[in-house]
C-alpha cells in the first residue's frame, strides 16, 4: 500500500428547483422535494501513507491541521472537523497525509462541504480497501457532517455527490434518488441556455437555515415551503420532456418562493443582479444553495445569454464557465513517485 496516492473527486451540485425542502424538520415532517444536477466543479482529495501514526492536512481553503492518530477519537471542535469525523469512524490510526482541494469557495452555494467529506470518505474507502454503496456513502456523509459534526444544512448535497447526473430526490424518513432521464438535445440546449455567475459575499448557510428553520417552527413559510416542492416535480418534468422555456418561468416562480423561506435568502445586491438579468432576458433564475451570496444560475433566451453576462459583468458578477457532469463521485489509486 505504500507508495501510493489514494485519491477521489466528487462533483459540485445547482440546486434547479426544491432547494430548501430538504431541511429537517420540513423534510421529516411534510417529505422534501429536490431537482438537482452535478457540473464538472470539483472537491478532491488525496490520501498519502506515511508509515508513522499521524496525519497531516493540507488544504487550499482552510490551511494546515497535523495530529496524532493513536490517542483515541480526534475532538470536533470546529477545527477540520470534516477529516477528524471521517477519521474517527474508519478507526484510522496508521499515519496518512492528505491534500484537499475544492473548485469553489466555501459558502458559494454548491454544495460545498458536502461534498468534501463525500471525497473524503471515498479516498478513504479506497484506501482501507472498503467498499460502500452509493446510498451507503451519501447516508453516512450526512450522519458526519449533520449529525456528528452539527453542520446545519440539507440532506440533498450528499447524495448528488454521490450519485452525480440529474435527479429528483425525495425525502422523508427515507432518501430516495431517482435518475432524470434527459435526452442529449435536451441537455445541450439546457447547456446553451444555462448561465451560472460568482457574485461573491460567501456567506455562512447556518444562519440562513437557522433562521429558515425558525419561521417554519413558527408556521411562517410552510406554504412557501409546499409550493416549493410542487414546483421542483414540475420543473422535473419539464426538463425531462425538454420543455426550457417552462423550466425557466419555475425558476422564475420558485425564486419568489425561496425568499419566503428567510429574510437572509436575499438582499438589495441579489434583488438589483436578477432584475437586472430579467431585464437583459433571463427567463428565471436563483442564488444557488441557501442564499445570502455565493453563486447565482440564470436559465437564459439562447440569443439573450450574452448580454445577461455582459450586465451581470457590470454588476461585478463573474461568469463561470461550466459544463453539466454526469457521473458522481469516483475514486482512484495511483503511484507515488
Amino acid at each position: 500500500m505504500d507508495g501510493m496516492h489514494f485519491r477521489a473527486r466528487a462533483p459540485l451540485r445547482i440546486g434547479l428547483a426544491g432547494g430548501g425542502t430538504d431541511v429537517d424538520p420540513y423534510a421529516t415532517k411534510r417529505g422534501g422535494a429536490v431537482f438537482n444536477t452535478t457540473i464538472n466543479r470539483y472537491a478532491y482529495c488525496t490520501i498519502t501513507p506515511t508509515g508513522d501514526h499521524s496525519m497531516s492536512v493540507h488544504s487550499t481553503d482552510y490551511g494546515k491541521y497535523e495530529a496524532p492518530l493513536d490517542g483515541g477519537p480526534l475532538t470536533l471542535d470546529g477545527n477540520m472537523d470534516l477529516i477528524k469525523a471521517v477519521t474517527n469512524h474508519f478507526g484510522v490510526t496508521d499515519g496518512f497525509k492528505m491534500f484537499l482541494q475544492s473548485e469553489a469557495p466555501p459558502g458559494s452555494g454548491l454544495g460545498g462541504s458536502s461534498t468534501v467529506i463525500v471525497s473524503i470518505i471515498a479516498a478513504m474507502c479506497e484506501w482501507q480497501n472498503i467498499r460502500l454503496t452509493g446510498k451507503e456513502m451519501a447516508q453516512l456523509a450526512y450522519k458526519l457532517e449533520r449529525e456528528d459534526i452539527g453542520l446545519k444544512g440539507g440532506k440533498q448535497d450528499q447524495y448528488a455527490a454521490v450519485f452525480g447526473g440529474f435527479n429528483f430526490m425525495t425525502f422523508g424518513e427515507t432518501v430516495n434518488v431517482n435518475r432524470v432521464r434527459i435526452m442529449n438535445d435536451t441537455i445541450n440546449e439546457l447547456q446553451y441556455c444555462s448561465l451560472l455567475c460568482y457574485i461573491g459575499h460567501t456567506r455562512e448557510s447556518a444562519a440562513i437555515i437557522e433562521s429558515q428553520v425558525d419561521k417554519y417552527n413558527k408556521g411562517q413559510n410552510e406554504d412557501a415551503l409546499d409550493k416549493t416542492k410542487e414546483l421542483a416535480k414540475s420543473m422535473a418534468k419539464s426538463i425531462e420532456r425538454g420543455d426550457i422555456r417552462t423550466a425557466g418561468e419555475i425558476l422564475d416562480e420558485s425564486w419568489t418562493y425561496k425568499k419566503q423561506f428567510s429574510n437572509k435568502v436575499s438582499n438589495p445586491t441579489i434583488d438589483k443582479m436578477y432584475e437586472t438579468a430579467k431585464q437583459a432576458g433571463a427567463i428565471g433564475g436563483k442564488v444557488s444553495g441557501a442564499g445570502g451570496g455565493g453563486f447565482m444560475y440564470f436559465l437564459c433566451e439562447y440569443d439573450r445569454k450574452y448580454y445577461v453576462a455582459k450586465e451581470l459583468g457590470k454588476l461585478g458578477a463573474k461568469v463561470t464557465d461550466f459544463m453539466f457532469e454526469p457521473n458522481g463521485v469516483v475514486s482512484w489509486r495511483y503511484p507515488n513517485d
